[in-house]
């Protein structure tokens, strides 16, 4: 006999989706203004195999958080160059050759994805988040007047999805 289906199964539903363009992001001293783009944080885990006779077994070993991108628009001034250097420098100055304490590199990061009208809908927090690699733009005599865009990846010990 075919099965019917309910009319609650065929009708549409209602959904807003999240849009890529509605969010904000806080670092301390950046403004928010200047982040043009950011990754959402991924967890990946790796498999460990098991051999058993003619069978393998695989089961879950350690998880790590991927690093994240972040894209930021180079501002003369404010210089944003300046601020990931500022940041940048926590870790390691290159006057006298020093690192940092982690505790005075990391800083928690926060974004949020945002509603069509202004309101929060996803919080990720990434702790301790730190520089590991900053890739401001190359100057180029043939280009026709787009803005620059300074890209830095952010290491961090985790990520909390708040909601």
């Amino acid at each position: 006999m075919p099965q019917i289906l309910d009319t609650n199964e065929m009708m549409f539903d209602n959904f807003e989706p999240l849009q890529p363009q509605r969010f904000v992001m806080y670092i301390a001293g950046i403004p928010t203004a200047i982040i043009k783009a950011v990754d959402q944080p991924k967890l990946t885990s790796s498999v460990v195999t098991i051999p058993h006779i003619n069978v393998e077994r695989y089961v879950k070993g350690k998880s790590k958080w991927n690093p994240v991108t972040v894209d930021m628009l180079d501002y003369i001034a404010p210089s944003t160059m300046q601020m990931v250097m500022e940041w940048y420098r926590l870790e390691h100055e290159s006057v006298t050759g020093r690192d940092g304490y982690h505790d005075m590199m990391a800083r928690d990061v926060t974004i949020k994805a945002i509603g069509p009208i202004g309101d929060v809908v996803r919080e990720w927090t990434l702790k301790g988040a730190w520089i590991s690699e900053s890739n401001p733009p190359k100057f180029d005599w043939s280009s026709e007047g787009e803005a620059m865009i300074i890209s830095m990846t952010l290491i961090y010990d985790y990520a909390l999805l708040n909601y």
